[in-house]
């Protein structure tokens, strides 16, 4: 059901926008902003593989999509897939601190909404950003760019930053109240969050990116992994969010999980696919050999399970080993400190990982 005292002022047409909607704040407030307009507006959310896990309840807000339920707003699931990717592995505008391409990031999620908003004959498109918030992408020189970038000169209306930068072509033209827009800059959210108690939105997250590509532990994995395989599967993907890392060669890696949530996680991811190890008869973690391996380093990898298994202490521990039907056996000493050193994935060098990617 709709928030029907959510409009109070009605444009001489009809008018329809389409909105970046990320289920945080800012993107929520821009988008009741411009209801109360009386403006019509259909939502787009972009996933990508590196952003909040809305299917996961805890990672972002306790329901991502309840603002849209509260206020009767449709929203349409948009996945950018590999075209994210390709930018992650070659931005135009460059890495943010981390991993982040958030310039390029942003000026493909407005080229996808352009052609949606052309698919829905919407006037403008809306996103929540505003001026200073985000060192990279919400610059005033920033915006410029993503404007020239994406063909959206005056298209993009930013309702909660409005009053600081240009009329757009729906303010111009009479379609929007640049009145009944606001005039927030800067890092503080003290303004958003008055604004929300206005409108009555409670249920929101706490000011975070959500981007995974902006912590620098994912980051390192990432680059790291990307140093050896340009084109990773999304299972590869998906993987780097679990576990410890280990490489043993260029083409084969190890991932040890660290608690049940984690064994369950692999398990979810691979199905059926792969080399899997766990300490027979022991609490084990799942451990997983992705690429090529070898006797050799199958038997690391069964080290590297007894390590973080409830055998870490006995001389010797019984790992189970299968892929598929087959099933076979190992009894090995759990790995020592100096293996774990040796091949475990961790920020120790950032820069020489970055060189290679």
């Amino acid at each position: 059901m709709g928030n029907s005292s959510l409009i109070t002022q009605h444009p001489s047409r009809s008018v329809k926008a389409v909105a970046l909607y990320s289920g945080g704040l800012d993107s929520t407030l821009a988008i009741l902003t411009v209801m109360k307009q009386g403006i019509e507006v259909k939502a787009v959310t972009f996933l990508n593989h590196f952003g909040c896990d809305i299917t996961d309840k805890s990672s972002c807000s306790k329901n991502p999509f309840a603002a849209a339920q509260q206020f009767g707003f449709e929203v349409k699931l948009c996945h950018l897939s590999d075209k994210f990717i390709n930018i992650v592995k070659n931005p135009k505008f460059g890495h943010g601190k981390n991993m982040n391409p958030c310039m390029d990031c942003r000026i493909l999620m407005l080229n996808e909404a352009k052609v949606f908003m052309e698919m829905v004959n919407a006037d403008f498109i809306i996103t929540g950003e505003v001026l200073g918030q985000r060192p990279m992408s919400q610059r005033r020189d920033a915006l410029d760019i993503i404007d020239r970038e994406t063909g959206l000169r005056g298209r993009i209306l930013r309702p909660l930053t409005a009053k600081l930068l240009k009329p757009t072509i729906a303010e111009q033209e009479g379609l929007v109240n640049r009145e009944l827009l606001y005039n927030f800059g800067g890092r503080t959210r003290k303004p958003q969050m008055a604004l929300a108690a206005e409108f009555g939105l409670t249920d929101y997250p706490l000011p975070a990116s959500g981007c995974l590509l902006t912590e620098p532990n994912y980051s390192y994995r990432l680059s790291e992994s990307l140093a050896y395989d340009r084109d990773p599967s999304v299972d590869d993907l998906n993987l780097l969010r679990v576990g410890r890392h280990f490489r043993l060669s260029d083409t084969c890696k190890v991932i040890v999980g660290r608690d049940e949530t984690e064994n369950n996680a692999i398990l979810l991811i691979l199905g059926e696919k792969g080399t899997f190890l766990k300490a027979e008869d022991l609490a084990s973690p799942i451990t997983v050999i992705r690429g090529d391996a070898d006797d050799e380093m199958i038997r690391i990898a069964a080290s590297l399970c007894a390590r973080y298994s409830d055998g870490k202490h006995l001389p010797e521990v019984k790992v189970k080993i299968w892929n598929g039907d087959d099933v076979w056996y190992l009894t090995v000493p759990p790995a020592v400190q100096a293996t774990i050193d040796q091949y475990k994935i961790e920020r120790k060098d950032k820069s020489k990982v970055l060189q290679k990617v």
